[in-house]
């Protein structure tokens, strides 16, 4: 007898992640309740399972989704507001003036709703966000259809959203315990980074973090400038004042880490910490070239991330697929770096960063079914000797042509199931006029 399904996704090739390096021909995904039963051939699902819904993807791959380990999604609002400049100047003169004008929980329900609506188009399922008014971002995340991280941001100074760090706890506990329950929805503490936050409110977030079992998500050497800031402050490099604060452990995902030391690797090693690497917006801000190479021989679990659309323009996992794995061959190996690992950095090990690698990150039953399937039928996807290489290294978002989360269809071929595009477009064209004063 049939057993019965909501869901079977049939592909040319089904490319798991997990096991490693596995590529399945003319395989299928079964899918009930919004997780992944099994993962057969084509030919054994179709005798044992009956589907109220099969897809047939014959010139596809089928895959996990993308998981974007770190951005602002908001932010996607200040796409181009502020181009072509260093990272602090960036910051100090460009978005937080703007911030401090345009922030709101609109501009953040607003701007959260059209950055899930891109990352959808992009494959991407899942991101982890720290950015001011959590809950105003959940409602744009539940609507939208895509899973999220919602980080509690904490700074020492005033914005719109809160007065001092305190009132930044006290806020981001107020909207945890609004979105708890949520089944796509969770939520981590998000200090912005060692230059904006002391050592006393980082003593409080260890205090929750470790009370509540809750991950911290932080900037960490993103410059010359805040080694040089740290050094004189506090007389430490930023990550061994994390260190010696207890900061350090496997529930820190510490953001960007391009300055770094062989001393510095080894304390995050060591201490089990992950590395989010957001290769295009270190270039973009000029803050250099993270050694991914020498994370992974140091046995570091790095994922990618695309930053926030305001450094970076684009919230695209594949274009930082493809620019991590060749900027990590500049040092002169050309086996640095090769397309499985990158393809496991945007899946299993963001997942792994974020403590859902039980849940998400690879096409294994019992996970929740967040899927996409990659076009290959395109002359630009011609021939394909290998499908993982062409992911990394042909592929681009506008050959995601499906994407599901948790079973259940977000997006196909330009049509989002619950944003209209005439929604996205009147939400940018609204804020651009509000903000296009700003840029000058």
């Amino acid at each position: 007898m049939l057993q019965p399904i909501d869901l079977l996704i049939e592909a040319r090739w089904v490319i798991p992640v997990v096991p490693r390096g596995q590529v399945f021909e003319h395989y299928a995904v079964a899918i009930r309740d919004g997780r992944i039963v099994d993962l057969l051939p084509v030919a054994d699902a179709r005798h044992r399972y009956f589907a109220e819904r099969s897809v047939n993807l014959h010139d596809h791959a089928l895959m996990p989704g993308l998981v974007n380990l770190h951005t602002h999604a908001a932010m996607a609002l200040m796409r181009g507001i502020a181009d072509d400049l260093p990272l602090m100047t960036w910051l100090e003169k460009r978005i937080w003036p703007a911030e401090a004008q345009a922030l709101s929980e609109r501009f953040v329900r607003d701007g959260t709703l059209l950055a899930s609506v891109e990352m959808l188009r992009a494959g991407i399922t899942c991101f982890n966000d720290m950015y001011f008014y959590p809950q105003a971002a959940g409602e744009a995340v539940d609507q939208a259809g895509i899973r999220a991280c919602l980080g509690m941001v904490v700074l020492e100074f005033a914005s719109p959203y809160a007065a001092d760090a305190d009132d930044y706890l006290h806020k981001g506990f107020a909207a945890r315990d609004a979105l708890r329950g949520h089944p796509r929805i969770t939520t981590c503490l998000a200090p912005h980074a060692p230059y904006t936050v002391s050592d006393r409110t980082f003593a409080k977030i260890l205090t929750y973090a470790d009370q509540l079992g809750l991950n911290l998500h932080l900037h960490l050497h993103e410059t010359r400038d805040e080694i040089i800031q740290s050094e004189a402050q506090h007389g430490l490099r930023p990550v061994q004042r994390l260190a010696d604060l207890g900061l350090l452990g496997p529930n820190l995902l510490a953001v960007h880490c391009v300055q770094m030391l062989d001393s510095d690797l080894e304390l995050l090693s060591t201490r089990g910490s992950h590395v989010a690497h957001c290769p295009t917006s270190n270039l973009k801000l000029a803050s250099g070239v993270a050694p991914v190479g020498k994370m992974l021989a140091a046995g570091i679990n790095v994922g990618l991330g695309t930053d926030g659309a305001a450094s970076n323009n684009r919230l695209d996992i594949w274009s930082e697929m493809r620019l991590a794995a060749l900027l990590a061959k500049a040092e002169g190996d050309a086996s640095c770096l090769a397309a499985l690992q990158v393809l496991e950095m945007a899946t299993i090990n963001g997942a792994r960063a974020l403590g859902m690698e039980d849940s998400i990150g690879s096409i294994s039953p019992g996970k929740w079914a967040d899927l996409i399937a990659v076009d290959f039928s395109g002359p630009e996807m011609q021939p394909c000797y290998d499908p993982v290489s062409h992911l990394v290294y042909a592929a681009g978002r506008e050959q995601v042509s499906h994407t599901w989360v948790a079973g259940e269809l977000r997006y196909q071929r330009g049509v989002h199931d619950s944003v209209p595009y005439e929604t996205i477009k009147e939400i940018s064209a609204s804020w651009q006029a509000k903000l296009k004063p700003l840029r000058q």
